[in-house]
Formats: C-alpha cells, structure tokens, sequence
C-alpha cells in the first residue's frame, strides 16, 4: 500500500519565490528506517528535507532530523526555520519547539511578518588551516575554528568576499566541513559566502548553521548583540542575528512554493 506524507516546499530566508534556501518539509506519523529518510532526501535533492514527528516524551512539541541527499546531519538552521513555518502556518500558535538528536530543543517563533530561529551559538578559536586557506583563491586576514566541522575566515570587504573563486573539488577533499568566508558589508553589517562541498554542497544559498558560528564572532568583532547579515549567494538571502547567552537567533522570512503529497 502506498504511504501519503503531507510535503511542502519552502524557500527559507526569503520573502518571495526563487530566494533564500530551499528545503523540503515532510510530516510523518511515526519514524520510517534511516535509509528511507536518506533515500527521500535523495528524492527531493534539496540542501535538506527537514523531518518532523509528534513528539512523546513532552521535552517538545515536535521530534526534527533532517538529510542531505546522502546522509542524515546533526544540525541544519533553514530547514529548522521552514518547519517552523510550515507548522504555526498550519496549526498556528506563536511558537514551536523542536527536539533534535544532536543539537538539543530548537524553538521557532513568529517575529512581526517573519520568524525567529534559536540555535546554539558555536565557538570558534583563531587556528591556522593552511591546507583551506590555499583552495579559497584569496588571502583571508584571519582564520578561526573549532573541533567539529565549522572554519571561519576573515576578509576585507565585500567585493573580496563576492569575488572568491574557489577551488570546490579540493576544498571537497578535505572533508565534510563547512568553510565560512565573511567579511563588514556594504547594504548589511556582515555578508558571507559559505561551501560545504565534502557535504554535497558546493555553495549554500543561506546557512543557518554557518549564522550560529557567525553571530557570537561578529557579536564580539562589532561589540554588539544583535546585526544584520547576507549571504551572497546566487539565490541570496538576508537575516537578522541576535545574541542572547548560549543561543544565536536567526531571524527571516519564509515562503511556500509547493504542497502536496509524498508518495511512499
């Protein structure tokens, strides 16, 4: 017997079709095999298809995973935000919390028009990466890291930041990391390109993940708490970003471009 998903089509950090960073929303009645999951995200061949399933043990109101078309990851922001859309469009409410696997309890709150997304706020420490700073084409003024998988650097303006020319298949060798070049904008008060390459990804349209590494850097670089950013990629997307203790809050619009049915 065929299965039926409710599925949706989001584009997150965008206030109208073709922006942002797509993703697909699925919502299922109970837990399918992880492959399944990883065979679905293979089938839509967004970024990520977010997950969702009620969650029994009251930490939350959801249970979230998401994949990539080849694997199931420990943290995506825009597909957390496209949920969260999905859901208080759906159900209403003014918020919705997530439990993860690997990333704690996720909130999405409604934010005037938009909403606002808390994820943790990831540390970053200065360390060299010579081997990355060799295939970004460009001198970064600084580069800082940390133990997982998230390397910022650091560049002059915004026009060094549009101009890199990466090389993708070496930077894809060197692992499922995410590089994260950023540098003051002209229009915002950051702007970034982020490659994840090891990860399937050569460029990102807007990263939610990459945002939670940027906003406790630039919250100290700027010496203020919350700012606005863009990621610069072709699709192109703008956020708000706010730090509050251990928490990075992402805010930005979403819009649906697709519902329907998921035919298992």
């Amino acid at each position: 017997m065929t299965q039926k998903i409710p599925y949706w089509h989001v584009d997150a950090f965008a206030a109208r079709p073709f922006g942002g960073n797509q993703a697909a929303v699925m919502v299922l009645d109970a837990w399918l095999p992880d492959d399944v999951l990883v065979k679905i995200g293979g089938e839509n061949l967004f970024a990520e298809t977010a997950f969702v399933v009620r969650d029994a043990t009251g930490e939350a109101d959801w249970e979230l995973r998401w994949c990539t078309p080849t694997y199931e990851i420990a943290l995506c922001g825009h597909a957390t935000l496209a949920s969260g859309h999905i859901l208080l469009t759906r159900d209403g409410g003014e918020r919705v919390t997530f439990r993860t696997r690997k990333s704690g309890i996720l909130e999405v709150r409604r934010d005037g028009a938009g909403y606002e997304l808390a994820l943790p706020a990831i540390p970053t420490a200065p360390r060299a990466y010579p081997e990355a700073v060799a295939l970004l084409g460009a001198e970064p003024i600084e580069v800082w890291r940390n133990d997982t998988r998230y390397n910022i650097f650091l560049f002059e303006d915004e026009a060094a930041i549009r101009a890199l020319d990466p090389d993708i298949r070496g930077l894809g060798a060197l692992g499922n990391d995410q590089f994260i070049c950023t540098a003051p904008g002209t229009r915002t008060d950051i702007v970034s390109r982020v490659f994840v390459p090891g990860g399937g990804v050569d460029e990102d349209s807007v990263t939610g993940s990459a945002h939670a590494v940027l906003t406790p850097y630039w919250a100290k670089r700027l010496g203020r708490d919350s700012f606005t950013a863009h990621q610069a990629s072709t699709r192109g997307g703008d956020l708000t970003l706010r730090l509050d203790g251990d928490k990075a809050w992402l805010g930005g619009p979403c819009v649906t471009v697709v519902e329907g049915t998921f035919h298992l």
